[in-house]
C-alpha cells in the first residue's frame, strides 16, 4: 500500500453510523476490517487500520513516563482511542465522545491522509480549505517541505 489517497463524503445514521465508501474499501489491505479511532490534533477524528496503530502504540510505549510532556501526550493521543470495527453491511459506529469531540453532524468527509483516515465535519472540512488561500498554502507548502523537491 503506498498509502490512503482521496476524500470521501459519507452521511451518519441516527446511531452514529457511517458506510465507509468502496473506493476507500480498496484500499485496505485484504480483509482488513478493524481500526483505532482517535481525536486528531486538528477538530477531526484519526481512524487507523489496527497494523498502523499497532505501530504507533508501540513507539509511544518507549517514550520516558518519568516526563510530564510525555504523560500529557500520551492522555492527550491516546485518551478516547476506541477499536472499531466493520459490522456486516460495511458500516462503522462513531463512538458518542469521539463525535462530540469532533463536532460531526450528519454529513461527514472521509479525507485521506497516509497512513490514516481524517473524519471530518463537512462544513468544517471546507472551512478549513476556504481558510487558506493560494499564498498562505505555498509559503505553509514552502516551510513544511523545505529544500525537498523531489518529485513534487
Amino acid at each position: 500500500m503506498i498509502g490512503f489517497l482521496g476524500e470521501y463524503e459519507a452521511t451518519l445514521d441516527t446511531k452514529g453510523r457511517f458506510l465507509l465508501p468502496g473506493a476507500l474499501k480498496k484500499q485496505l489491505p485484504e480483509g482488513e476490517s478493524r481500526f483505532v479511532i482517535s481525536r486528531g490534533f486538528e477538530k477531526c477524528l484519526n481512524l487507523y487500520p489496527i497494523n498502523t496503530w499497532e505501530g504507533i502504540v508501540a513507539k509511544i510505549s518507549k517514550l520516558n513516563d518519568f516526563d510530564p510532556k510525555v504523560r500529557q501526550f500520551k492522555l492527550l493521543f491516546l485518551g478516547g482511542a476506541t477499536e472499531v470495527e466493520l459490522d456486516s453491511a460495511g458500516r462503522m459506529l462513531l463512538p458518542p465522545s469521539l463525535k462530540e469531540f469532533a463536532g460531526l453532524t450528519k454529513d461527514i468527509v472521509l479525507a485521506a491522509n497516509i497512513d490514516k483516515i481524517n473524519i471530518w465535519d463537512a462544513g468544517k472540512y471546507k472551512q478549513f480549505f476556504e481558510e487558506f488561500s493560494s499564498e498562505a498554502f505555498s509559503a505553509l507548502a514552502a516551510e513544511v517541505m523545505g529544500g525537498v523537491n523531489e518529485n513534487l
